[in-house]
């Protein structure tokens, strides 16, 4: 079964057809894409979650099972929308000479041990009589096949690391959710101030046009897309 939506004159999605999302999560609420996904689902009914309102820390496994715990259950929808590509003012490295072992840690601990611990405390959360989609934001740069500037070495193995667990949190939710669609996402570069000095000459969106593409690719999915990397159109990108 799919999920069918149309934009409205405010840029929400609104539900058309049977299918619609009726309890959704945005986790990551405060940054630009997660900020305007909520903006998007239509902010009634969706609840979110973030480190600058809620004291949501996904580094540290107390907090997210916390939250867990006081955020209900039957959700039709969750989206991981947390991820950093500079932390406490450092960016990604050029080279290999530039690798300080201590920032490769913190990256892996934001960017991929974070989401896992997502998983394991949020995904037993969701519906399970009906089809469900949990989803986590990455990036193109994840990709080993897609490789080919190299540098970057902390955050591109971060996102790697973060679609490998994506995989294994498909193939475990599918045993207990049976109609579960659990995948990985790409928004494509995305206009915020963070992101600003990295943009260069590709092609980027605001968090709104971003947001209201990656809700149109998750209408889309069907549980045969478990376990998928997908971009802002839905095209798959390889591992």
């Amino acid at each position: 079964m799919n999920y069918h939506w149309t934009v409205g004159k405010s840029g929400a999605f609104n539900a058309t057809m049977s299918g619609t999302f009726e309890k959704s999560l945005v986790i990551g609420a405060s940054g630009g894409i997660g900020a305007a996904l909520v903006e998007a689902l239509g902010r009634q009914g969706v609840a979110a979650l973030s480190r600058m309102g809620d004291g949501f820390d996904i580094t540290d496994e107390a907090s997210v099972e916390r939250h867990a715990r006081a955020a209900g259950r039957d959700y039709d929808l969750i989206i991981d929308a947390t991820g950093a590509l500079e932390i406490d003012g450092a960016g990604p490295e050029k080279n290999f000479a530039a690798i300080d072992p201590e920032l490769m840690a913190r990256q892996m601990a934001v960017n991929a041990i974070g989401p896992a611990l997502i998983f394991k405390h949020f995904m037993p959360l969701l519906v399970r009589d009906r089809p469900a989609v949990i989803a986590s934001l990455s990036a193109r740069v994840g990709s080993i096949g897609d490789n080919r500037l190299g540098g970057w070495v902390s955050y591109r193995s971060a996102k790697a690391a973060l679609n490998q667990i994506v995989r294994c949190a498909a193939i475990e939710l599918s045993r207990t959710h049976k109609q579960s669609i659990c995948v990985a996402l790409h928004p494509g570069t995305v206009q915020t101030p963070l992101t600003a000095k990295y943009v260069g000459n590709h092609p980027s969106v605001p968090p709104q046009e971003a947001a209201n593409n990656l809700l149109r690719v998750i209408s889309e999915l069907t549980p045969e897309d478990t376990g998928g990397f997908y971009d802002w159109q839905g095209k798959d990108i390889v591992w």
